[in-house]
């Protein structure tokens, strides 16, 4: 994936910052900070923090004000990615070209892991509220952003992706189910990064209801993506064992689709992120610059 300068610089931004809201933990439990460690700092595309401070200074915020939520969604997508790889869930040895965090510290630790992951993620928010409690109107901008971060990594989004994700193996199933899949199990965190960023740039309605335009088609290519590489891509391009989809018996764009079809869908969803922004010409360039560095995957 060839990255771009203002990509760059946010990600650099982010991965500076990265450990930063993982709380101390007693030397007692060093085997936990090591497991949280080991999938944080291993590469990684950032996607969605860099989205988020994106968001954020698109909307007229700072990023740094934005740092402990960009770093809470990144604490999320590593904790679901470890219970992701897990035996009883995707079954993967290998993360990012190395490998799972179960291979290294075993299934328990791992499970262990992505939960202090995600209670870190809940902490990093809360932490930062708590020092706007006499600004009524900062305040109520973290509100929302830690909420609408909350609400799409639970049970009304990834968990529930994942969920009907793990039900439909080995089936035939229809296409709404399979969006439903993709927009809740990847789409729903993407969504929530570009929203929570606005919110803390302090976004009006129409910026907002834009924004969100575009990171639902965003969110969905992105998947779609995923699908193609699993079945087109190198073991280097995509960081695990390509074909892992098909073994698994997983419901996927091209394996209902067909490869050609999933293309011309995934063209037609960057097309319309890059349509939703239209009415911000050149400002949104960044955004412009996002969507097809994700769709050249597949060029």
């Amino acid at each position: 994936m060839k990255e771009f300068k203002e990509y760059q610089r946010y990600k650099d931004f982010v991965e500076e910052h990265i450990m930063d809201f993982i709380p101390e933990i007693d030397h007692k439990s060093s085997k936990l900070y090591e497991s949280m460690r080991y999938s944080l700092v291993n590469g990684g595309k950032r996607i969605r923090p860099v989205l988020l401070t994106a968001a954020c200074e698109f909307a007229g915020g700072d990023i740094i004000t934005a740092l402990p939520y960009a770093c809470a969604i990144e604490y999320i997508h590593a904790y679901s990615l470890i219970h992701d790889d897990l035996p009883a869930m995707d079954d993967d040895d290998l993360r990012r070209g190395l490998p799972s965090n179960h291979i290294v510290f075993g299934d328990a630790i791992a499970i262990l892991a992505g939960d202090g992951l995600l209670n870190s993620a809940f902490e990093a928010m809360n932490r930062d509220m708590m020092t706007y409690v006499d600004d009524p109107e900062m305040l109520k901008r973290r509100v929302r952003a830690s909420f609408v971060i909350i609400k799409a990594a639970g049970c009304r989004g990834m968990v529930a992706g994942q969920t009907a994700d793990i039900e439909a193996e080995q089936k035939s199933v229809s296409g709404e189910l399979l969006d439903y899949i993709h927009l809740n199990k990847t789409a729903a965190l993407i969504i929530a990064a570009v929203k929570a960023g606005a919110y803390l740039g302090g976004a009006s309605g129409y910026l907002l209801g834009t924004l969100e335009n575009y990171a639902k088609n965003l969110g969905l290519a992105f998947q779609i993506a995923d699908d193609i590489l699993d079945v087109t891509g190198t073991q280097e391009e995509i960081g695990k064992k390509p074909g892992s989809d098909k073994k698994r018996g997983k419901i996927t764009y091209p394996g209902i689709y067909g490869l050609e079809k999933s293309l011309d869908r995934l063209s037609e969803l960057t097309g319309n992120a890059l349509e939703a922004l239209t009415a911000y010409s050149d400002k949104a360039e960044f955004f412009v610059q996002m969507a097809d560095m994700l769709a050249d995957r597949n060029r």
